[in-house]
């Protein structure tokens, strides 16, 4: 490996979050260094300590240098004004604080240069903040919107949390727009303190509210390809007519007189995993996991490939998909359908009866699926009810349970951590609106599934680990100590006892003491947001939630890429090629393997967070037609300025503010996560249950306002924590929030 691949994975390893200050024999073995591979790696850490890009600090541990005067990076804006910088080159002070006033006009995602400043010390570390002297590259210039006009004056009002000020344009005519549709601006000037954004219309998406314009705007919000290119079309459709099932079947295992099923959701179109089990003999059994041989179809540097990698990931809206391959692959012949000659990689995983893997083996092979199964199906059969299927496929399915009820068991006693939140589904008319919400199914059926895909994304990952190959993860760092730290906090504020140590196994039981109570979804979400993300990296971390030590994506060709780049290693394996002792041809270097998992692990983000806004929006504009209901909530979050609650009908956070409580002065603690009424007592906490009634609804802004509903106009404070002797001094100034005298709710 070249001293450029070391020096970037260390680096970006040492920035990271999950990194603890390390002496150089732990960070070699922490990311994986081999013995034969030591001596260039520790050569790397010495040419980075004599450009000052690492440091050696006490006790011989490798940090990075103090920030300096300036950093480049990446700026994220708050709606409250603050923001803060994300530093291209990481220092020891991580993501840089800049006050409301001192963002220079950025917006989130530019890149812009910051000055640092010293803002004095907290709990013996300095501190620093930020303000920004140049914007160095603006990330976008193109947003979508309502277009509104007031005093005469036309205006864009910018959908999301990037743009929090209005955009004034000129002549919206010249586009044919009208009052109220949705549009798509390009900045001709970003706002300042001084001066009004300014665009021009470039794009009329059509009338604000419709569903299919909702969705546009979406897309378009975050940049998504709206088809494919013809030269990627005419690539698929050319590969799809080219299969030959007879040809590849003399190639491969035939296993297309065996029991096989998909199951999948109601709704799903492509199928890319199915299920065998047989008998292996001493009461064992052979699972069969079969999953799309996309890699057949896909070849590596094809124009198929480049768009497949670009993409990254499918996008699965409410009632629209943007898929990573064009359909002609993705719903045709790569599709698992029922009864069709379908090319797959199979992993074969033999258990005992208490659900223990004995052996692995794996092979290109060739199905044809028995049954298309949908989750209510199997659940159905679970239950006792055949519905017309034939005995083999019930048997399977049964047989099916029983493993994967072994392999849970065996799993949880290994640590792996089940949280226990609540999915709603959306309900639409035949117009596609969203006329109301339901619980999601969570039947074992789901649960079976989810198991098998487990168990064989890590038997492939335990297989290259074993050859030392190195591969594209899927890691899930342990929690960091400041967010352990903070999640303790917040369970004792909701009188859960923390042990010292929050492990996996403690965590376990923190789950199982909250079960089934009022404060079980708070404890889940905020053990949720205690937890990293999980990434694409070859780093050798494991997956702390599954409590796996070798993990990686294997199972989803269809709509993920890295799933698509095991398939391709899986392959050279099954060929002879990844001998380790001969070494490894053209095998993608570390170094390419952390820059391929970044740009997957950023689409995936992407795709997640415009998955998620879409489907806020969607219900925001059900509970638009709700206002001045009383509905039950959940307080998730404690601030100065009032309480964030979730509707657990709709599972979304609203705002109620301390001025739409009752008429109080409220003293809040934001460390122990409550607030008490001074006058009445009245305390309210995380995790607890109150009343709130829909005050306001905004979608542009996505957010919920919210009121009391025993009254309104209370008025707060921080205070010092009462207890012990004579209590303790307010970590924080006293802030104080007064009644507005116009009585009126909602945004201002």
């Amino acid at each position: 490996m070249s001293t450029e691949d070391y020096t970037e994975r260390i680096l970006r390893f040492v920035g990271s979050t999950e990194y603890r200050p390390q002496r150089l024999r732990t960070l070699a073995r922490t990311l994986g260094i081999a013995a034969d591979e030591y001596g260039g790696f520790r050569d790397s850490v010495k040419a980075l300590m004599k450009t000052g890009r690492l440091v050696l600090g006490s006790s011989k541990v490798l940090t990075l240098p103090e920030p300096s005067n300036r950093i480049v990076g990446r700026f994220r804006l708050n709606p409250r004004g603050f923001g803060f910088v994300i530093p291209d080159e990481p220092d020891a002070h991580g993501d840089l604080f800049v006050p409301p006033g001192d963002s220079g006009g950025a917006v989130t995602g530019d890149t812009v240069e910051a000055k640092v400043v010293k803002r004095g010390k907290r709990d013996g570390r300095m501190m620093h903040e930020g303000r920004v002297v140049q914007i160095v590259k603006r990330g976008q210039n193109h947003f979508v919107g309502e277009l509104c006009k007031d005093f005469g004056r036309w205006f864009v009002r910018p959908d999301g949390n990037t743009i929090h000020a209005p955009v004034f344009v000129d002549d919206p005519g010249a586009k044919s727009a009208k009052e109220g549709d949705q549009v798509v601006i390009e900045i001709l000037r970003y706002p300042d303190v001084r001066k009004d954004a300014h665009g021009v219309i470039v794009r009329v998406l059509g009338e604000r509210g419709r569903p299919e314009v909702d969705t546009l705007s979406i897309v378009v919000q975050y940049q998504y390809p709206e088809a494919f290119e013809d030269r990627v079309l005419e690539e698929a459709r050319a590969v799809g007519l080219a299969y030959d099932p007879e040809a590849a079947a003399a190639v491969r295992e035939d296993l297309r007189k065996l029991t096989i099923v998909t199951i999948d959701p109601d709704d799903a179109r492509d199928f890319d995993d199915a299920i065998s089990l047989v008998p292996a003999g001493d009461g064992q059994v052979e699972l069969g996991v079969h999953i799309a041989d996309v890699s057949h179809f896909v070849r590596d540097g094809a124009v198929l490939d480049i768009e497949a990698r670009a993409r990254s990931t499918s996008v699965y809206f409410p009632k629209h998909v943007i898929p990573m391959l064009p359909e002609v692959l993705s719903n045709g012949v790569c599709s698992l359908q029922e009864r069709q000659p379908r090319l797959t990689k199979s992993a074969f995983i033999t258990y005992d009866s208490a659900g223990r893997v004995r052996r692995t083996r794996f092979a290109n092979s060739i199905i044809s699926s028995t049954k298309r199964l949908t989750y209510g199906q199997a659940t159905d059969v679970l239950s006792g009810k055949a519905g017309g299927l034939s005995r083999n496929v019930v048997a399977l399915l049964k047989d099916m349970e029983r493993l994967a009820r072994a392999i849970q068991k065996r799993r949880l006693t290994e640590g792996m951590l089940v949280l226990d939140l609540p999915e709603m589904e959306l309900i639409f008319d035949a117009d596609d609106n969203v006329i109301g919400t339901q619980p999601a199914d969570t039947s074992f059926s789901h649960t079976l599934i989810e198991m098998f895909m487990v168990e064989a994304n890590e038997a492939v990952s335990r297989l290259f680990a074993g050859l030392g190959v190195p591969h594209l993860r899927r890691i899930h760092p342990e929690p960091d100590e400041a967010a352990g730290e903070a999640l303790s906090k917040f369970l004792a504020a909701m009188g859960i006892s923390v042990p010292k140590s929050l492990d996996r196994f403690a965590l376990q039981a923190i789950l199982k003491k909250v079960k089934g109570k009022p404060a079980a979804f708070a404890a889940n979400l905020a053990l949720l947001r205690s937890l990293q993300r999980a990434e694409y990296s070859p780093k050798l971390l494991g997956h702390f939630a599954l409590a796996s030590e070798h993990y990686a994506h294997f199972t989803s060709p269809i709509r993920r890429y890295p799933d698509l780049t095991i398939h391709r290693l899986l392959d050279r394996y099954l060929r002879g090629e990844l001998d380790t002792k001969k070494g490894i041809a053209e095998a993608p270097s570390t170094g390419e393997l952390t820059k391929l998992g970044e740009h997957c692990s950023q689409l995936e983000r992407r795709a997640e967070d415009a998955e998620r806004e879409l489907r806020l929006v969607k219900i925001l504009r059900l509970i638009e037609k709700r206002l001045g209901d009383k509905l039950p909530g959940v307080v998730t979050g404690v601030t100065n300025f009032g309480l964030y609650v979730q509707l657990p009908e709709y599972l979304v956070d609203g705002l109620l503010r301390f001025n739409e409580m009752s008429d109080d002065w409220w003293e809040v603690d934001t460390d122990t996560g409550c607030v008490v009424a001074e006058r009445s007592g009245q305390r309210i906490s995380i995790g607890q249950t109150l009343e709130v009634v829909i005050a306001g609804v905004d979608i542009a802004a996505r957010q919920i306002d919210l009121a009391g509903a025993m009254g309104r106009g209370g008025r707060a404070r921080s205070s010092p924590r009462r207890g012990g002797k004579g209590g303790r001094k307010p970590k924080k100034k006293v802030v104080r929030g007064r009644r507005p005298k116009s009585g009126r709710r909602g945004r201002r």
